[in-house]
């Protein structure tokens, strides 16, 4: 009798192993001349050699799809056993599954473009309003590349700017004040990585979020690195997260200039990169617009409504400049 271990490297163990360990279960019930223990990442089995490389390949074809879909089912493993490979169907649209294995893909046709500007460039820039999926889209395509062990870490960062109150008075210590301004990024990436498997992640660095200040003095290598909120940059603060670009490094810059929170004299780093990098080869520019809204649909009402007063604003001074002229 031959002892094997067989580790389980890369994947949720919680989905692998599924509630109460029934996918295990499962595996002993359809590999019955072997005797199979698990202990945390590791599987050993006992049996004949022939039965062991039969649940290697098992074992193999399971661990791609539980990477890919997040979880196992009853057919995935019927299929493992029987040599055949998993699929809930090709879609080339779609970027990454959820944790439910549910498909993520481009909604818009902007949203299509920012998937291939990203796949051609290694710089791209996504400036539109609320709910047209910008930083979604953003995160969806850095998880499928760790996925896929194109890149070792994904970065995401945020400028800590206020609208309203000072970091100073919030309470806590500086992790307490700075995550509120972060929790857009993890509702993210728990939608799109299981929460055990997304705290091993950051517990191990692979996975960074942090502040656009943390970003000083550091070259960032085999990344992905997302900044968030970028309108809410000074010049002065993109130009150095830009710089930051080490090999093997992609990042994708978002913002929203109708939601500029900084002090009126203050121009925005995010306006002042695009009239700067706009034509530099390596670099993209995805402009999304209202019919890019994937929200509920009074977010696309709320966001005309604004445009039309900010509209009639506009007209409104030009009139009076002309009339104190006159």
């Amino acid at each position: 009798m031959i002892e094997k271990n067989f580790i389980l490297d890369g994947i949720d163990l919680v989905g692998f192993y599924g509630a109460g360990n029934v996918h295990l279960q499962m595996l002993k019930k359809l590999h019955p001349k072997l005797r199979i223990v698990a202990r945390d990442n590791i599987i050993r089995a006992m049996g004949d050699e022939e039965e062991l490389e039969r649940f290697g390949r098992t074992i193999h074809l399971l661990k791609d799809y539980c990477n890919k879909y997040n979880s196992l089912n009853e057919e995935a493993i019927i299929d493992a056993v029987n040599g055949k490979k998993g699929d809930k169907g090709s879609d080339s649209n779609v970027i990454v599954y959820n944790i439910n294995g549910r498909p993520i893909y481009p909604r818009s046709e902007n949203q299509c473009r920012l998937v291939e500007e990203f796949r051609k460039n290694d710089m791209v820039f996504a400036v539109g309003p609320a709910g047209t999926g910008k930083t979604y889209t953003a995160i969806a395509l850095a998880v499928r590349a760790l996925k896929n062990r194109e890149i070792r870490k994904i970065i995401l960062s945020r400028p800590a700017v206020e609208a309203g109150e000072k970091l100073g008075f919030l309470p806590g210590d500086m992790r307490d004040k700075i995550d509120p301004y972060l929790q857009p990024l993890y509702d993210a990436l728990e939608d799109m990585i299981p929460i055990t498997r997304l705290k091993e992640h950051m517990d191990n660095n692979v996975i960074q979020i942090a502040p656009l200040a943390f970003m000083r003095g550091r070259t960032l290598n085999d990344a992905i690195v997302i900044l968030d909120e970028a309108q809410n940059t000074t010049p002065q603060q993109i130009k150095m997260f830009l710089t930051r670009m080490g090999s093997n490094t992609k990042m994708i810059i978002t913002g929203d200039l109708t939601q500029i929170d900084l002090p009126q004299h203050q121009n925005s780093g995010l306006l002042h990169a695009q009239r700067i990098l706009n034509g530099v080869p390596g670099i993209g520019f995805v402009t999304l617009n209202k019919k890019d809204i994937v929200r509920h649909k009074l977010v696309t009402r709320i966001v005309e409504a604004y445009e039309k007063h900010e509209k009639q604003m506009t007209e409104k001074n030009e009139t009076k400049k002309k009339t104190d002229i006159n």
